[in-house]
């Protein structure tokens, strides 16, 4: 997605909902950040009161002690002057407490949101988030939350506090002399006017910059998970200069709307000596104001310019907070194209079979990748899926473990709708053991024991001795507390798809499906493997795409796909006799000078 076509997006959902709309979303989403608001509102505007006071008792000890028609008489002024001391400590007190509530509600309140963030990014279905590049989807729940974080730890207080401020000190104005107040008012209202102008613009300038924090995140992530490959075709150069390139973009629209910030903040000190301007000259030409009053006035415009100059200062942070509440619920407006169904159903105890049909499946608006696919796998048996590149195979494995769900047609296991099974029973009951084992960085232990949560140490060394893979874990310089670092990278992909075979062992599935376990194995493993893969899928139904045809060979049944339909369904000895689509695949994989099969 191009920043233009984002930015584009963000804006029009702004207009469709604006952004207290999506304020108020994410208060829905996070209701620690309105918990107590009430009283963090009280607090703040506490503070403000204390501190209109002063303007309040400098009028009086002018007007009524230091100019009075006798003399001044500084000791009546005394007390006024100490109780104001004391009322301004109470304020620094309430105002004290308001921060410390709404730093509080807002590390709470921004944690709920990227935890909503990341489960619902969590939920959304494989193709969805494959679709996304990775850094874009990081930058949600990390920076676009931040720059909430950021604005709410700062911003958000002086802007609560200044909202306060500014309306006790425009209510004693007009108490004041409501003449000079107006010249105030007018003078706010046109800047206000003003601001409103310049919001929008701020608000392009940062959803562009929002936009671009994650096409950065996405270029370093890329490149920091592909060095190997880039090093293997000697591609550092050009990788630098992708990362180089996105770095500097980030620079630029980051430069603009700071810039754009700045000059907003400038011209807040020209209203601010406008203003005070504006209300001498007003004092003196109306002439019937006395020099405590005026004096008074000029303390309570200081008072309320001070909170505009602090609102104008964080509307750069509220602008980019704002980008990033946009683009969190960009995300969590994004449907679960596969949900866990309410009130779903529990798969039945025993081996289980699968049933496929009429199943149509297409990626998006894309052709059809399966079409009326109907087949029943008893169960307890082993299927081989075979085809070639592009034949629908591996979308096949997906939609029987719901990682996808079909556009048309059924499917079934153990006599039960696959979209009502509940996921828990689904993922309970169900594995896929995928081309690459995927391993969490941590130990092997760790990783198998993701197969079954508090599985203890002894089980977990049952199940490797059950696959023959103890001797193997027992070489390792730690056995099965080895280190097998991030993605697995301290171990071979072969090895990697060992630990994921024992993570499948300890799951106890009733069904296995898995994307051919051995295509990526070095010969050394390949034995191993194989021998693991008999213990695994032994009295199980296992579906298993087949890359090598010996897989094929071994297994009770073969199913073949050619262009997304099921073609041909029978034994390998049988296929191979019928010559036909899986008989021509066998003849061109099987080694020279070895007969076919089964023939």
């Amino acid at each position: 997605m191009s920043a233009a076509v984002s930015v584009d997006h963000a804006t029009a959902a702004e207009d469709r909902g604006g952004t207290i709309a999506a304020v108020r979303r994410v208060a829905r989403l996070a209701p620690e950040l309105r918990r107590g608001f009430g009283v963090t509102v009280g607090l703040a505007l506490l503070g403000t009161v204390g501190q209109v006071v002063v303007p309040i008792v400098l009028q009086r000890v002018i007007d009524g002690q230091l100019t009075a028609p006798g003399g001044a008489d500084v000791a009546a002024a005394v007390p006024a002057i100490a109780g104001a001391v004391v009322v301004l400590l109470l304020a620094l007190v309430c105002t004290r407490m308001a921060l410390y509530r709404l730093l509080e509600r807002s590390a709470r309140g921004l944690a709920q949101l990227r935890i909503a963030t990341f489960r619902h990014i969590h939920d959304l279905s494989a193709l969805h988030v494959q679709a996304e590049r990775r850094g874009t989807l990081v930058s949600r729940v990390t920076s676009d939350v931040s720059a909430i974080s950021d604005f709410l730890e700062w911003g958000g207080v002086g802007m609560l506090v200044g909202a306060g401020q500014i309306s006790v000190t425009l209510l004693v104005m007009l108490a004041y002399e409501w003449r000079l107040a107006v010249l105030v008012i007018g003078g706010a209202a046109v800047y206000a006017a003003m601001l409103v102008l310049a919001q929008r613009v701020l608000a392009r300038a940062w959803d562009r910059v929002r936009v671009q924090v994650g096409e950065t995140l996405a270029a370093l992530s890329e490149v920091i998970v592909g060095l190997p490959t880039i090093r293997a075709y000697g591609a550092e150069e050009r990788s630098r200069k992708r990362v180089d390139d996105a770095v500097d973009a980030q620079r630029s629209v980051e430069f603009r709307a700071g810039t754009l910030g700045a000059v907003l903040f400038s011209s807040a000190e020209l209203f601010a000596a406008s203003v005070t301007a504006a209300v001498v000259a007003g004092g003196v030409l109306l002439g019937d104001i006395s020099a405590g009053t005026l004096v008074a006035f000029l303390f309570l415009v200081a008072v309320f310019i001070d909170p505009v100059q602090t609102v104008v200062e964080v509307l750069n942070e509220a602008q980019s907070a704002a980008a990033g509440v946009r683009r969190i619920l960009e995300v969590l407006d994004t449907p679960r194209e596969i949900a866990d169904p309410v009130d779903g159903r529990t798969l039945p105890p025993g081996r289980l079979d699968v049933r496929f049909e009429a199943v149509r499946f297409a990626y998006g608006d894309g052709p059809e990748v399966l079409s009326d696919v109907t087949v029943h796998i008893a169960a307890g048996s082993r299927v081989a899926v075979v085809g070639e590149t592009g034949s629908g195979k591996s979308t096949f494995a997906k939609l029987l473990v719901r990682l996808l769900d079909p556009v048309a047609g059924g499917i079934s296991v153990g006599d039960v709708p696959l979209r009502q099974v509940a996921f828990a029973s689904l993922r309970s009951r169900v594995a896929f053991v995928p081309q690459e084992g995927f391993l969490f960085a941590g130990t092997i232990a760790e990783n198998i024991r993701y197969g079954r949560p508090g599985s203890r140490d002894d089980e977990l060394a049952a199940a490797l001795t059950d696959l023959e893979l103890d001797d193997w874990v027992a070489s390792l310089p730690d056995g099965m507390d080895t280190d097998v670092g991030e993605r697995g990278g301290r171990l071979s992909s072969g090895e990697r798809q060992l630990v994921a075979l024992a993570r499948a062992w300890i799951a106890d599935p009733d069904v296995l499906v898995l994307d051919e376990a051995t295509s990526a194995v070095d010969p050394a493993l390949e034995v191993r493997m194989q021998r693991a893969l008999e213990h695994l899928t032994a009295g199980r139904t296992a579906v298993t795409v087949a890359h090598r045809l010996s897989t094929a060979e071994a297994a009770d049944r073969v199913l073949v796909f050619d262009h997304g339909r099921l073609v041909e369904d029978g034994t390998h000895a049988s296929l191979v006799r019928t010559g036909g689509v899986y008989a021509a695949m066998h003849a061109d994989w099987a080694p020279v000078g070895r007969g076919p099969s089964g023939a």
